[in-house]
């Protein structure tokens, strides 16, 4: 679970709200309904939702999931599996009460073990769950980006120190004004992978 949270976490801490809610949304569907668990993930859900909504000047949506969230965040800790859910139930409130405040200051960032997590600060496993989020967000090739994802594994799994798949994605995910120059260098090196291993694989084919 740690890796889709803090993936999430900074997703959201990156301003990309309606994007945060997939790093956590497939874990917590998995989850029994009303554990601990379940309500962590369907409140932080409702959060992003709620600053989400208060972005887009929809106000009542805003202060209907912030007032949601409260109610399932309330039961929890005030620090939960890392997370500081005091400033964000305290934030909940203040949203509900004036959603317009989103256009006076930045949103409540949210902290994990006591630091504000950002994008350089993910390994790569939580570089990867960013990875794919971000790139069904904003429409790039999920596909390609899955397989540049497996091909990074096979390197680091083989202790290769310089994987063009592993660099590439942690810069996809760290530098967005860069993202769509990077996924094309991504591409090409997926691209010749698929066909070096595509012309290995015919060395073994039967012959006539």
């Amino acid at each position: 679970m740690e890796s889709y949270l803090r993936a999430g976490v900074a997703i959201y801490n990156a301003g990309e709200y309606h994007a945060a809610h997939d790093a956590w949304e497939n874990h917590w569907l998995n989850l029994t309904q009303g554990t601990d668990d379940e309500q962590f993930l369907h409140g932080l859900i409702q959060f992003t939702a709620a600053v989400y909504h208060a972005h887009n000047r929809n106000w009542s949506g805003a202060t209907g999931l912030a007032a949601s969230a409260t109610d399932y965040l309330a039961d929890l800790s005030a620090t939960y599996r890392g997370v500081d859910l005091g400033s964000v139930n305290r934030y909940l409130v203040a949203l509900n009460n004036d959603p317009e405040r989103v256009e006076r200051q930045r949103p409540l960032r949210l902290a994990y073990k006591g630091s504000v997590v950002g994008f350089g600060d993910l390994d790569f496993n939580e570089t990867a769950i960013a990875a794919e989020v971000l790139a069904e967000e904003h429409g790039y090739d999920e596909a390609m980006v899955r397989q540049a994802i497996d091909f990074a594994r096979a390197d680091l799994d083989s202790e290769q120190t310089a994987s063009p798949f592993v660099t590439f994605l942690f810069d996809f995910v760290r530098e967005p004004d860069q993202r769509g120059i990077i996924l094309q260098r991504l591409e090409e090196h997926v691209t010749r992978r698929v066909h070096r291993e595509s012309d290995v694989s015919g060395l073994f084919d039967a012959r006539e």
